[in-house]
């Protein structure tokens, strides 16, 4: 097994050595966002930054490259990814061309791009920009633009793709990304994680920032594809969701990474307003003011934010969520983490935060933590992503 975690300034590359795991430090300095691992080429892995663009491996972490951007070093003369930020990046398990994944990249401002030769050359899929939606697309500390916050491929239906821009809506293709549809009337408006199911077919799970101006909407399941939308919320007490992952044996066990508010989620310096602005900005999105209550959204006191306080879910059949909490750090102090499960380990979940690297070998109810030398300054560091692979 290899575990790639994007901290908030360098990559870790973790290769599990016997009964121990090695990090080895990558991208330092580049603000890693996102990774995606080729499943046809677990070898072939993307990595995407913020300001620096778009990174490629072929031996599964070792080495980077600039990929996909006209200007870099692959010397690519054709067409590229035109943004230097790179929000989202996917890989789908149903698409392959010359060997490789159909592979996802998206951006700030939002923009979708798609690749065929394994990151060689990208092609903008310009009709996302021409949904009826995006005139309102706002993300609050840059209420200015948007990004694609999370790519999803179906792991079933070949061409069916789901992003979700943060904030303002989540959209759906079914011929890869060529056309897509608008967001319908009842589905989540700021998703920041979105999981499909092998064994669930049509099935969506959504944690959403939507739960911070309307209780009920944090968590969102649709059974038919995103045509319709429930919020199967009973046992939450923090409606602010960011990760999900989903038990690779079992659909109905799932486990969600909470917070009560963006600011609480997202803060790991207790001393509270300044880091908080940083994050989320003071001016909500557009969409936000006025949501489907007609209410305007929660005032927050910044002048006495805390630092970051962040919980996990379970739910599994038969039962409302659950916290779970043993041999987890303590809540206070921690930056919401990112949640993850791989298919070869059925039953297992992991999640990652500024507190460390966990693993649950029993569905999500006890952790122990896999890194017993965690850099002090991730500490202070906001987490960005956490992929398995059996590369």
């Amino acid at each position: 097994m290899r575990m790639y975690l994007a901290m908030e300034k360098e990559l870790l590359v973790l290769s599990q050595q016997k009964s121990a795991w090695q990090a080895e430090r990558q991208l330092v300095g580049m603000r890693p966002t996102c990774v995606a691992v080729d499943p046809f080429k677990p070898e072939h892995v993307y990595c995407g930054t913020f300001g620096r663009g778009l990174w490629g491996s072929e031996d599964a972490g070792r080495s980077w490259k600039p990929i996909g951007d006209a200007g870099s070093a692959t010397g690519l003369t054709g067409p590229g990814i035109t943004q230097a930020q790179i929000t989202a990046v996917a890989v789908s398990p149903t698409e392959q061309a010359g060997g490789y994944g159909v592979a996802y990249a998206g951006t700030e401002p939002s923009a979708m791009f798609r690749s065929e030769d394994g990151g060689n050359t990208w092609y903008e899929q310009k009709t996302l920009l021409e949904l009826p939606s995006a005139p309102t697309w706002s993300f609050p500390p840059r209420p200015h633009t948007s990004h694609v916050r999370w790519i999803t491929p179906d792991p079933l239906v070949a061409g069916r793709l789901f992003a979700a821009i943060e904030a303002g809506a989540l959209v759906r293709s079914l011929d890869g990304g060529e056309h897509w549809e608008d967001r319908t009337p009842d589905s989540p408006y700021d998703t920041h994680t979105l999981m499909m199911h092998p064994l669930a077919p049509n099935r969506l799970y959504s944690a959403a920032g939507d739960g911070f101006m309307s209780p009920r909407r944090g968590y969102n399941e649709s059974v038919d594809g995103g045509e319709s939308w429930q919020h199967p919320d009973e046992g939450l007490e923090h409606h602010y969701l960011w990760g999900v992952a989903v038990d690779p044996a079992d659909p109905e066990t799932i486990l969600i990474s909470a917070s009560s508010n963006p600011f609480s989620a997202h803060n790991p310096n207790p001393a509270g307003a300044e880091a908080a602005l940083a994050h989320h900005g003071r001016q909500m999105p557009r969409w936000a003011t006025a949501n489907q209550t007609g209410q305007a959204p929660p005032r927050m006191n910044w002048q006495d934010n805390g630092g970051a306080e962040s919980v996990l879910y379970r739910k599994t059949r038969g039962t409302n969520w659950q916290r779970v909490s043993m041999g987890l750090p303590e809540a206070q102090g921690t930056v919401v983490p990112v949640v993850a499960s791989h298919k070869a380990e059925p039953g297992v979940f992991y999640a990652l935060s500024n507190k460390g690297l966990y693993r649950s070998a029993d569905a999500g109810q006890s952790w122990e933590s896999l890194l017993a030398d965690w850099n002090p300054d991730f500490l202070h560091q906001h987490q960005q992503s956490l992929v398995i692979s059996e590369a």
